[in-house]
């Protein structure tokens, strides 16, 4: 969740620290802080219970800090308040072992007890402070050694960054179920929470493996196990360029994420779906027969990821006719699932460190399952621990809210539901070549939608008084009920149901009156009739109805306060037309309530711990 940074190099460390706080502010933004060692005054620490532009400005308020080797951190608070004594760096009892961590060490109590019996003084009330004097007490003139030692008594999620005043030329990083990424520059070297972070200084990363550690000095990264064993690293590089992670003229990073929606879909397809309809994983290998040899799917999830997943099962149950289970990550390895070799588990996530999902995936494995991960991230934990990837191919997303990222899971999964049918034969040639020009005319249909933006906009604006919303939609658009209104309430802290639209009468309706608007999903559909007749139930008692349609009907003109309007695709490809249209009204409600878009209270991009 929080975002890590170290730098050791030929550079004065602070303004690159900074900047790259910045760019990680999307993971945490509760307190920030970095400590920078000056070869003539020692280290120096510079923490605030605000953002990152609170810390900028107490350094600018305070002088620089000198020095070319530092470590910097925006945290999300999980032990302790977010106050300026909590805020990251922590240090050992005598302030020479600097620290910075992501994730949450499960016995800090029992650690503290310990290193209080043996005189250690604590002044926070974090998990992390337990690691610097692990260190210190584990010291004996390897920095190294006793880092080692120090993170083999740690249990739970970490990814650490270490340095003493004791060895000023010597950066160390150590990971276990949080990512870690070491970024290489000429002549300067980088440790952080995710590629992102780097993208301004280098290309080419390392992505370190689970349990392992890196030692960086003026010759390079040095990379071992738990053990102590060498691991050859393998360099991974990056395509993203900065200029995707900017906001490029649009107020907020999700408005302008939102308006990449369509991009996002053509991206999705690029390379994976050929012009006769095939489509090829390169990255998910499966031959027709090993395909042919599952009898089941599960999707795990979370949040965004875990709604893209319900559209999963109406897309693969009706193309493909697997049953298809959808299960909240969280949920899936402490209920004993049924799992054995002829499941396949398709993981999602958008930064593939998802710490539930990335549980979840090594139950199915140890069980025999086959795992696939859908996401957006290069060499991340999920993709390394998994038989196959797909990735999304979205481009960063560092709006804390999922937009781009949503449609792009749900083209991946109509991708996958095409695969496993094609080798079932169960899609016929003329329904293959309307679903593959469907997919290819998706983006303008998508592009369509965002130019009546302003119309949304004027939409949202009206209702953005409410204090509750009721999302309803019926079959594949269901689950984007629950999105629109998930959607609403991470952004606009608005109460906000989502439901099936048969569901409405069989109790949530007590909820309806003239203060409880309706979002209706009424575009074209199989069971569109029906969810006429649920808007009428609504209306009945006195809702407000804003309905998502194809086209103004006369029909409903005298029953809903507002339209709007998407353009018209086949059924299955609906839920990304709609969902397009949902998370631009969840944003303008947002922005006239005066919320904070891109970093809504409570909440962070990535959820690396439990």
């Amino acid at each position: 969740m929080c975002g890590i940074i170290g730098y050791l190099g030929e550079k004065e460390a602070t303004p690159i620290i900074l900047e790259t706080l910045k760019r990680l502010e999307y993971r945490g933004y509760d307190s920030a802080g970095l400590a920078v060692l000056d070869a003539e005054r020692g280290t120096e620490v510079v923490k605030t219970a605000g953002k990152v532009a609170d810390l900028e400005r107490q350094l600018g308020e305070r002088g620089p800090l000198h020095g070319s080797l530092g470590i910097g951190h925006t945290r999300w608070a999980t032990h302790g308040k977010p106050t300026t004594t909590n805020a990251h760096p922590h240090w050992d009892c005598h302030k020479k072992v600097m620290v910075i961590h992501n994730g949450i060490i499960e016995n800090h109590a029992e650690l503290r007890r310990e290193l209080m019996g043996k005189g250690h003084r604590f002044a926070t009330d974090t998990d992390t402070e337990v690691v610097p004097h692990l260190v210190e007490e584990y010291f004996a003139g390897d920095l190294v050694e006793a880092t080692r030692k120090a993170v083999a008594r740690l249990r739970g999620a970490y990814s650490l960054v270490v340095f003493s005043q004791d060895d000023p030329g010597l950066l160390i990083g150590a990971r276990l179920n949080a990512p870690l990424v070491v970024g290489l520059g000429r002549g300067e070297w980088f440790i952080s929470s995710d590629i992102y972070g780097l993208l301004p200084f280098t290309k080419k990363v390392i992505a370190l493996g689970e349990g392992q550690l890196v030692a960086i000095t003026k010759l390079g990264p040095v990379i071992s196990d738990s053990a102590g064993k060498a691991v050859k690293p393998r360099v991974i590089r990056v395509h993203w360029d900065v200029d995707q992670a900017q906001k490029g003229g649009y107020p907020h990073y999700m408005l302008k994420e939102i308006h990449e929606d369509a991009e996002a879909v053509r991206n999705a397809t690029r390379g994976l779906l050929r012009n006769d309809g095939e489509v090829v994983f390169p990255e998910f290998k499966l031959t027709d027969r090993q395909l042919l040899h599952f009898d089941r799917v599960i999707v795990v999830g979370a949040g965004s990821s875990l709604y893209a997943g319900m559209v999963a099962k109406y897309l693969i149950e009706d193309l493909a006719r697997l049953p298809v289970d959808v299960e909240p990550a969280s949920e899936f390895r402490y209920r004993h699932p049924m799992v054995n070799e002829r499941l396949l588990l398709v993981a999602l996530s958008q930064s593939g460190e998802t710490a539930d999902t990335l549980a979840a995936i090594r139950e199915a494995k140890k069980h025999g399952a086959t795992v696939v991960t859908l996401c957006n991230v290069v060499g991340s934990s999920m993709t390394m621990e998994s038989d196959g990837v797909v990735y999304l191919q979205a481009g960063p997303e560092i709006s804390v809210c999922s937009s781009k990222t949503f449609v792009a899971h749900i083209t991946c999964l109509l991708l996958l539901a095409l695969r496993l049918a094609a080798v079932r034969h169960l899609v016929a040639p003329d329904r293959l070549r309307e679903l593959t020009q469907g997919l290819r005319d998706l983006p303008a249909a998508v592009d369509e939608v965002l130019r009546h933006s302003r119309h949304i906009q004027a939409v949202a604006r009206k209702h953005a008084h409410h204090r509750n919303f009721m999302y309803i939609g019926r079959g594949i658009n269901y689950p984007v009920a629950l999105e629109g209104a998930l959607k609403i309430k991470e952004i606009s802290y608005l109460h906000a149901e989502g439901y099936s639209a048969g569901e409405l009468k069989h109790g949530p309706i007590a909820l309806l009156d003239g203060d409880f608007p309706v979002l209706a999903i009424l575009t074209e559909s199989a069971t569109r009739e029906k969810m006429l007749s649920n808007v009428q139930e609504a209306v009945a008692r006195g809702a407000p109805v804003v309905a998502v349609v194809n086209r103004r009907d006369r029909k409903l003109a005298h029953l809903v306060d507002d339209f709007i309007v998407v353009p018209r695709v086949a059924e299955i490809l609906s839920p990304i037309v709609n969902a397009a249209a949902l998370q631009l009204f969840a944003y303008h409600v947002a922005v006239a309530r005066g919320c904070d878009v891109d970093q809504p209270r409570n909440l962070a991009k990535s959820v690396t711990v439990e």
